[in-house]
């Protein structure tokens, strides 16, 4: 039985997550804020006032960790939870002026994060990257990994 960890694709990439995060959060700390809370406050911004659980499943996060994730962004005043007005036991989440404000400062720390990426990883390699990343995301990746069958993304456009 081979237990070498480089032959497991979930650690490796556990591994690129965390050393790209740390270069990232470190990019974004003279804002206060972590790539995940910016990515959060972007991911609000693009959906207008999501519900919870809609948020979740757009950033593929279970109700209770996206709950954590928001507790600091609300108490800061960035984010509103409000009870939906169609259905009382759903909330949604928006951006305050005060996120609003937050999410444009957090974006031009990212934008710079982001071309170095790009500078130091190829621009055409971040994009594959990026197209792969949201391929394993998906949820025809998911069913077919339960299934123990293929999702293979469509062909390189290269």
């Amino acid at each position: 039985m081979n237990t070498d960890p480089s032959l497991c694709s979930n650690a490796v990439l556990r591994q690129a997550m965390r050393s790209l995060g740390q270069l990232y959060d470190d990019a974004l700390a003279p804002s206060g804020l972590r790539a995940t809370q910016h990515g959060l406050l972007a991911t609000i911004a693009a959906l207008g006032s999501p519900t919870m659980g809609a948020l979740a499943e757009a950033l593929v996060m279970d109700l209770s960790g996206l709950g954590h994730t928001l507790k600091p962004l609300a108490r800061d005043g960035y984010v509103r939870l409000v009870p939906d007005e169609r259905d009382r036991r759903a909330r949604r989440v928006s951006l305050s002026d005060a996120g609003r404000a937050k999410l444009g400062e957090t974006t031009a720390l990212w934008r710079a994060a982001q071309d170095r990426f790009e500078a130091a990883f190829g621009p055409i390699e971040a994009a594959h990257l990026r197209r792969v990343l949201g391929h394993l995301a998906s949820r025809e990746f998911r069913d077919a990994f339960l299934a123990g069958s293929s999702a293979r993304p469509s062909a390189d456009p290269e």
